[in-house]
Parts: C-alpha cells; structure tokens; sequence
C-alpha cells in the first residue's frame, strides 16, 4: 500500500534538541513512521508514514508533549481530508492547501517572545525538553534592576522656599534617577530602581514636613510590554458582605473559574483585586460581577476606580482651602471689634466720649481697651495664626531632627519658608505685647483713663485676618491654574451603550439589536458600543455601522471642524458625535486610550522646570535666611539710634512706649511684607497655563518649561519631507499629457479601472478625473475585468458608451507593466517621462488595444507625487517672516527634495537630500553649530518630524516637535507633539512659548521689583518723611495686605494669558494669535 506524507506546522521548534525530542517521541507510534525530517528553520515536521497511521494521532501526540500543531498538510495526491487543528483562518495557498500565514509567524513570534495566550502547561511540557526555551528562562529569571515612576501627591507646599527642600531630599537618595516636583500641581514625580524603594521616597517627603500619598506607581521597563498583554487587572468593592464567611465564599467562587486574585476582599476592606483574561461574548468583567452578584442579593459589587491625581489634588485643595476659610472666618470676626476698638474708637470718636473714657480706663494698670485687645489677638493667635506656626514649626523640625540628611552648615542659610516668616512677624508682635501688658500691669499706675495703648494685638489681628485672605485668593486661583489636565479627565463619560455580548460577531444588523447602559468602566476590549447623536466614545475604538459618521474632535486636537469617519476608522474618547447613532468596537481601555497619553504628557510636561525657574527656586532657596537677617540688622539699627540719641524726639510714638518696642514695628513689616511666593509662584503658573493653552490648541507639551524657553527662541526649523510636509500615503497628480483620445474618453477609461485598487496612486488619478470631469465630461465606461499586477498596476477590459459602444483591454501603470507586454513608447513622451523622473514624480501610463486589433498605444501618460500638505508654504513663509531660517531635511533624492522645497518655498541652498536615518541627527548638529543666530550664539533649531528614522534628530534639536499622527518613537523623542496635524500649530507654538517666556520674565521682574520696593518701605526708610502730621511708615498690619497682593498678582497675571484681553491675553483671531505678557503685545 502507498505510504502517505504529511507536514506539521509547529511554531515552537527552536533548537536540535526539540528536533531530537519529536523524533524519539513520533517512534513510538504504531505502526512505526518510516521517515520523520524535522525542521527547526521552517518550524515544520514531515512524515512519511503508513495509511493505518491516521494524521490526527500524530497531531494529538505532538501536542500532548507540549508542541501546539498550527496546520497540517498531506502531500501525497491520495491524501485523507486535511485537518486543521489551530482552526485559524487560512488565507495563503500551501501545497494545494491554504492556511494564515501572517497568523502563523505570530504564532512563532509568541513562543520566541515567551508572550501571548500560550497555556502553562503547554509550556511547561515544551520546555522540559528545550533547551533554547530552557536559557530563555535562566535568562528571565536573572534579577534586573528595573525602572519605576512613582507620582506623589504633596500636601503643604505653598511656594517656592517649600519645593527646594522637597526637592533635595529627594535628589540626596542613592536610587533616584530623576526628580520632578511641581508647586502649581502640589505632586512629585519620581523616578527610581526597585520596587520596594517607594516607602522610603514618601518617607523622605514627609521628613520635609509635607504629607505625601502614592498615586501612581508604574514599572516604566515593563509598562510598554504590559500594554502588549490581553490580561486585565481590576479591583472590584464588593458592598453588603455582612460575615466573616463571605469573603471566603467569594474566593472560592473566584478560585473556581481559575481567577488569580491579587488580593482578597475583607469586611474592613471590602476591595479585591483580582487578574483575568478577558474574551468577549464568553467571558468579561460584566460576568465576573454577575456571578459574585447572584451569589448574594445583598451584594452590590462595582468597579473600584484609584481617584487620579488630580483627584487627589481636588480633595487636598479642597481641605486646604477648607482649613483656610474657617480661620478666615474666625479672623474676620474677631477683626470687627478689633476694628470698632482700635480704629474708631482710637481715631473718630470724640476724646470726650462716655465709651472711649470707659475703654480707656485702666484695668490693672492697663487699659479696658488693651485687654479687650489682648483677648481678640490671643484668640486669633491661637485659633487662626497657628495655622502657619504649625507648619513653619515642621518645616524647621525636618531640618533639625535627629538623623537629618541635611549638613550642619547649611542648616544656618538654607531654611525656612513663607511660613516661617509669617510666623516670626506675628509671634513677635504678639509676644511683645503680651511683655509689655505684662510690664506694665505690674508697674504702678494712676486710676483714670489711660491716653495711650502700649501693644501690637491689632496688627496680630488684621495681619492674620490679611494674611489668610490672601492665602484663600491665592489657594482658589491656583485650582484654575490647574483646570487644563481636570478638564480634560472629565471628557471621558462615566456610562456607555454597550450592544448585546453576540452582536460583535457580525458586524451587520447593528440596529436589530438590543442595547443596555452600563458603566464604561464595564466595558471590555472587542465590546461594540452605540454613540448617539451629541455623545461621546467611553473608549477608543474603530467605526464598525455603515455609512460616513461626523466627529468634533477639537476637545483633543484644538481643530475647530468636524471630520468625517468611515468604517474601520478610530474614533477617540473625549470627541463628541455630530451625525448619526453610530456603533463603535472598543480597542482601547482606561489608561490606553488617545485621552489618556495626552493627560500624561501634560502632567509629566508640567514637573518639568525651565532654567528661569532654577533661577527662582535658587533664589527662594536663601530668601528667608536673607530676610531674617534684615529684620534683625532693621530692629537692631533703629534700637541702636534711638538709644544712642541720634534720632529726633518726635519720631518715638508715646503710646508704644520706649525704643526697643517702638523699633520692633519695623522688623514685624519686614518679616511679613518679605514674600518669596511671588518669585517662586512666577514661573510655574505661566508654565502651567501655558500647557493649558498649548493642550486647547492641539499642541502637547511634553518637555515642559525648559521646552517653552527653548522654543521661544528659535534660529532654525528643520522640516523633515515625507510625512511632514507632504501627506504620507497622500498623492496628487502633477502633469498629464493626453495623446490622441479625448480627455473625457481617457478619464472615463482611468477611473473605470483604477477605482479597483487602494495604492495612493490610484487614489491620486481617480481624484484627477474627478477635477478634469468639470471641465470635460467623462464618458460613461464600465469595466468588466480588473486585476491588480504588483508592482507594476492594473490590467482590465472596459467598455466605453458614447456614440458606439468601443471595447477595450486596458493597462494602467508604469513603464515595467507596459514593456511586460511591448507597448511602444514614442521618444518625445519618453524625454517627458525623464523630465517627470528628475523632479521625484512617479509615473503612469494608460495603454490600450482595441478588441479588433493587437496593437497596443499609449492613450495617456501621468505624473504623480506626494501631496504637499496644503498649509506647508503659508506656514514656512510666516516663518521666514519673523526671520526663522527653513530647511528640509530628506532621504530623497535632491532632485525631488529640491522641487518639494521650491514648491513650499524653501530655498534651494535649505534642503538637505539624501540623508541616510542615521545622518539626520548629525545634519541636526552641524546646522546647530554653523546655522546664523543673533549674538554670534550657537543656534537654536528645532526639528519637525513624524517617523521612526526623525527620532535621533528629534533628540538631538533644541526642540523636537513630533506630527502625532506620525511613529510612536518619534512622538516619544519629542519635547512638543502636534496632536493635529496641521503644521500651522507650529506658529502657535512660537507664539506661545515667547508669549509664556515673556510672562514668565513679567511675573519675576514684578515680584523681584515688589520685594525690593516693599522692603526698604516696611523697614522704614520713609519714616523721616511727615503727612499730615505723621511720620510715614507702612504698619505691620498693611504690609501682611501688600505681601499677600504680591502672590496674587503674579498669580493673577498667569491666569489672565487664559483671556483674550488686549496686550495681556493670548489670543486666536483669524488664524493669527496674538499675546500680551502685560507689557508689551506678541505681534508688532
């Protein structure tokens, strides 16, 4: 009897050993195989056996031991039924047989990655006997040093003097790599090695005094690979569990469906969380719910979401503002009979008046009215004041306490914060005064009224009182700064319409069938979901109902139109429907959708300080140390001049009686009108509302402020062709030359044939014929042959109806396709095609033979190229106006790159062709060093780019912008991303990042000057100067009111970029923006 042959398709053949194992193993079949040839190349095992020996016990026997048979194919013509035991779809002819082959070097690729649904115990069999699977493993188990982000929430930072010591704390732990610490966000970010070092990072926070909370804690080695994988890890709050038995009844459920649970939920912590492997229409999230549901109907179990940063910053500022706004009140209070007493009574009631004779009687040798005061300022001081001495008190334990990391020496001139300051200006004040009513209840006195007060307890009162309202202003203003990332997390819908669990399996009928509304955070990868009219996506997903839906996507990508979708295109969470109910597969879930990156890069963007910012953390760093001094050399200067004689009698107040109180006023100004918020608020916000903006109009800024500084300054901008400035996979046509046909004729003929194909090319002629039908009517033409010749084109038979009916057999393509089958090309089209070819266009012709004869002849001839995009040249020229150098930088031939550049607009002498992916970074380095720039400067260039070979140059630029429709790598390497892909963004960007820098350098010139103008003033350098009878001086009380003016100023000034106000707004008008920075206008 004739023997058969048949081959195995088995992805995980790897090495000789496996081959030495599959023989051994197959030798044990009877009857025994006469042959058996593995192959670990082509993954494959051949065997020449006996008809008795049926296929399918080989395949059962392959696989029992661990090697999975993809596909199976019997050689012999004789051959029994083919079995298919991966019952994967097959597509590509294989020995009369056809099977997936992209499909099957997946299946390769997920053994070789060791990733992928491969059963465990498939691959335990597997790697008993292989020792390439074996190293893999010894490999894998070798411990790494992985790489982990961890993001913080921070609660008591309040400027700029709280970040520094945060920040160095921080900086001094061995296994960190990198710090970022935000004030306008009140977070940290960190990046460190191992796992376990994240205790010891809150640890060092909350050493500063802050209180610190893990937000986010993410394996950056591992994340990308993790994205990769189909399992999901969920927690579930499971809310009615009234015993100790039910929660272990509900991990036994869980154990049951082979669930791995990460941890189990307890009456204290009714929170599990637990790893599946999702698979819609058989198992999802929505069944996990439903069984521990059913299991219990006082059960309610839903999906329990992390709060997001900023979530946690909403609640922390909520209590910030919460504890503030109660002390404002109790201040507030306590300031109205403080004012009745010690500004109306003392000031505006007559001196002969019952009430004021009554008040200023003394009590104990001291005034009614002092000790009315003294209680008001004792409850402010302890109820209100010990906000700030609370904290000033931690910040100085951090520095102090035993085991601190911080040297000696530098404990001396590098400490404190706003704080402090705030508290040593009114512990003093209240302090003396309580010495001095002390002193002077013990002194002897005369009964009657008194004519003087001896104290500071109302300035202990209104500066507290001036002091918390400007914190409350400051602390609101700075949850609008925040607002962009905020609103940007509230676009994603909290429930979703979710199609029944069968309807994803055909795509058809969607509107047959039944719907139910469920939380989003139900939804599964693969779900099919309805948007309605008005709605948006819960998800990212692709279309998958018929017909062309609308979607306004200006929530993500600043472009105020809305574009049209088709089936199989990507719809994004946040962007709203304009059209018709539509239906929607899921591709994406929280933490991977469009949405969700943009949210990180602006939080990662905003930790990120420019190096005017350095300047202000540097400056704050040694601000207090500086201002304590002042005060001191202030009180000590005025004491010494009074005691030595040398100021003029009048200038002692009687009624605080002697130098050493009257001078401490001075000192008590200096220390609260002294505001390092100011500075250390100027940059921060602006970067902060800046990336607001920036997000708003589609641009993402995820080098942060040092991004901002570098743009806003730009020499050179460097354009990369393909995909930059042209349309990627975009054609348009260019020439076209009409032989002997008239036009209408041969468009008929071209769209009849080419609206078969999807290359660009074909896209490019169809929408020629469409522009030439306006003018020359095409005729009507039907096809009834088309078949596509890789490669080369099409070949087809048409018909063409005018006044006869013509047939013809028609070849469209390029010159290959036409010499295929000896078309004649006359010289004169020939030197037009060698024209067309050095200028980079891509040709086609139209050949045609009519069905009563052989001969072929060129009917029509085309020249095609990349679509430059339609904003390119007025974008380069805008550029070049503001005296911005353009180049491009191309792989391409010069020709080609030469003729894009002059079409755009870019010199000839500015395009730099042939490049090779590994040379642009150096082309990058070589225009940084001899490109022109103001001062003789090294100059400042920035590279646009959107694929995988711009990436070395988008590091190596100043400033890297990445189309985001380009490669993930490029968008990865880049400091600012167009989320749109429109370059006129990049005019935007420009303005922005001068508009932002500019605002930055207002906000810290008008803080520094405010300093250096409120200092002198509070320390007295008026007081020689008389008004009105008066000494000139600024009390303590109107200074801690100048001092909180100071940070909502500079806050303020941020906020107001947001608006579109004349010469202090940033502005969008007509395609241009405009932008003030308060003094001087963005566009002159």
């Amino acid at each position: 009897m004739a023997t058969l042959q048949t081959l195995f398709l088995v992805p995980n053949i790897h090495c000789a050993s496996c081959g030495s194992h599959i023989e051994t193993l197959l030798r044990q079949l009877t009857p025994e195989p006469e042959s058996i040839v593995v192959s670990a190349t082509e993954n494959s095992v051949t065997v020449t056996h006996h008809p008795d020996l049926v296929a399918q016990s080989i395949c059962d026997l392959l696989e029992s031991a661990g090697y999975p048979v993809f596909h199976t194919t019997h050689v012999s013509p004789s051959a029994e039924n083919t079995v298919h035991s991966s019952g994967e779809n097959r597509d590509t002819e294989h020995d009369g047989t056809s099977y997936d082959l992209p499909a099957f070097t997946d299946a390769v690729s997920l053994w070789v990655s060791g990733r992928g649904k491969v059963d465990e115990y498939t691959r335990l069999r597997h790697e008993e006997h292989c020792e390439a699977c074996q190293g893999h493993r010894n490999a894998d188990a070798t411990p790494t040093s992985d790489t982990w982000r961890a993001t913080f929430s921070v609660e008591g930072m309040t400027c700029a003097s709280c970040v520094s010591p945060v920040k160095d704390a921080l900086s001094s732990l061995p296994f960190v790599q990198h710090v970022g610490v935000s004030l306008a966000q009140n977070s940290a970010v960190v990046v460190h090695t191992e796992e376990s070092n994240v205790e010891l990072i809150r640890e060092a926070i909350e050493d500063t005094g802050k209180d610190a909370v893990l937000q986010e804690h993410v394996n950056v080695s591992k994340h990308h690979e993790d994205s990769q994988n189909s399992s999901r890890t969920v927690s579930l709050r499971i809310d009615g569990m009234h015993c100790s038995e039910c929660p272990r009844r509900i991990h036994s459920v869980l154990q049951d469906l082979s669930l791995h649970t990460l941890k189990q939920a307890t009456l204290a912590d009714p929170v599990l969380s637990l790893t599946y492997t999702p698979r819609p229409s058989v198992f999802t999230i929505r069944d996990i719910i439903a069984i521990i549901s059913d299991m219990d109907t006082s059960f309610t179990v839903t999906v329990n979401h992390r709060p997001s940063l900023e979530d946690l910053q909403r609640k922390m500022r909520q209590q910030h503002r919460r504890g503030i706004i109660l002390r404002v009140w109790l201040s507030v209070i306590v300031a109205i009979p403080a004012f009745i007493i010690g500004v109306v009574y003392m000031n505006l009631v007559p001196k002969h008046s019952a009430s004021l004779r009554w008040l200023m009687t003394d009590l104990l040798g001291v005034p009614r009215a002092e000790w009315a005061m003294f209680v008001l300022a004792t409850v402010v001081y302890f109820g209100a004041t010990s906000w700030f001495i609370t904290r000033a008190s931690k910040d100085l334990w951090s520095l102090w306490r035993p085991g601190s990391s911080t040297p000696l020496i530098r404990r001396f001139y590098r400490f404190g914060t706003m704080n402090l300051l705030i508290s040593l200006g009114t512990t003093i004040a209240y302090v003396s005064s309580v010495v001095k009513l002390g002193i002077s209840a013990g002194a002897p006195h005369d009964d009657g009224p008194s004519s003087s007060r001896q104290s500071y307890f109302d300035s202990v009162v209104f500066l507290t009182m001036f002091l918390l309202i400007g914190r409350f202003i400051e602390a609101n203003m700075q949850v609008k700064v925040g607002d962009a990332v905020s609103a940007l997390g509230r676009l994603q819908p909290s429930t979703a319409i979710l199609v029944n669990d069968g309807a994803h399996k055909d795509d058809a009928g969607f509107h047959n069938q039944t719907c139910v509304v469920i939380p989003s955070d139900r939804i599964e990868i693969g779900d099919v979901v309805k948007i309605p009219h008005g709605s948006s996506p819960p998800y990212d997903g692709v279309l998958v109902s018929d017909g062309v839906a609308r979607f306004d996507e200006a929530s993500l990508t600043g472009e105020q139109r809305v574009k049209s979708k088709a089936v199989g295109d990507t719809v994004y969470t946040g962007t709203i429907n304009k059209g018709e109910v539509v239906s929607v597969r899921v591709t994406a879930l929280a933490g991977g959708s469009m949405l969700d990156s943009i949210i990180q890069v602006v939080r990662e963007g905003q930790v990120k300080a420019a190096p005017v910012e350095r300047v202000a953390e540097t400056l704050t760093a040694y601000f207090v140390p500086v201002i304590v001094i002042l005060a001191v050399l202030t009180w000590i200067t005025w004491l010494s001049l009074g005691l030595a004689g040398s100021l003029p009698a009048d200038y002692l107040d009687d009624r605080l009686g002697g130098w050493t109180f009257w001078s401490l006023q001075f000192a008590i100004a200096v220390f609260v009108i002294a505001c390092p918020c100011g500075l250390g608020l100027a940059a921060p916000t602006a970067l902060y509302v800046g990336g607001g903006i920036a997000a708003k109009n589609g641009i993402l800024v995820k080098g942060g402020g040092e991004a901002f500084q570098e743009a806003k300054n730009l020499n050179v901008v460097v354009f990369d062709k393909t995909g930059t400035l042209t349309n990627l996979g975009k054609m348009a046509v260019r020439d076209k030359f009409i032989t002997t046909m008239r036009e209408g004729q041969v468009s008929g003929i071209l769209r009849a044939i080419e609206e078969n194909s999807s290359h660009p090319l074909a896209k490019a002629l169809v929408d020629s014929t469409n522009l030439a039908s306006v003018s020359n009517p095409r005729q009507e033409t039907v096809v009834h042959e088309a078949t596509e010749i890789p490669g080369k084109g099409m070949k087809g038979i048409v018909t063409c109806y005018h006044e006869d009916e013509i047939k013809y057999e028609a070849l469209v393509g390029n010159e290959a396709l036409l010499a295929d089958y000896s078309v004649p090309i006359a010289e004169s089209l020939k030197s037009r095609l060698l024209s067309w070819k050095r200028q980079g266009w891509s040709v086609v012709l139209l050949a045609l033979r009519h069905e009563s004869t052989k001969d072929w002849h060129v009917a029509a001839a085309y020249a095609a190229a990349d679509e430059i995009r339609p904003e390119a040249a007025r974008v380069i020229r805008a550029l070049q106006d503001r005296n911005v150098q353009v180049y491009m930088l191309s792989g391409d031939n010069r020709d080609t790159a030469v003729a894009v550049g002059a079409t755009v607009g870019i010199p000839a002498a500015n395009v730099i062709a042939g490049v090779l992916p590994d040379e642009k970074a150096a082309e990058i380095a070589k225009l940084q060093q001899t490109a022109s720039a103001a001062a003789g400067r090294r100059a400042n260039v920035a590279m646009v780019g959107d694929g995988i070979n711009d990436a070395p140059a988008l590091v190596q630029a100043n400033v890297g912008i990445a189309v985001a429709s380009g490669s993930d790598v490029a968008v990865q390497s880049a400091a600012f991303v167009l989320v749109k892909s429109d370059l006129g963004a990049i005019l935007t960007l420009v303005r922005l990042s001068r508009a932002v820098y500019r605002r930055i350098v207002f906000n810290f010139v008008w803080a520094l000057a405010y300093n250096m103008v409120a200092l002198p003033v509070a320390a007295g350098v008026l007081y020689p100067i008389v008004a009105g009878g008066r000494h000139v001086r600024l009390d303590p009380s109107w200074a801690a009111l100048a001092m909180a003016l100071s940070s909502i100023s500079v806050v303020g000034s941020s906020l107001l970029m947001r608006t579109r106000l004349p010469w202090v707004g940033f502005r969008e008008k007509g395609g241009d923006v405009e932008a003030g920075d308060g003094s001087i206008s963005e566009e002159r």
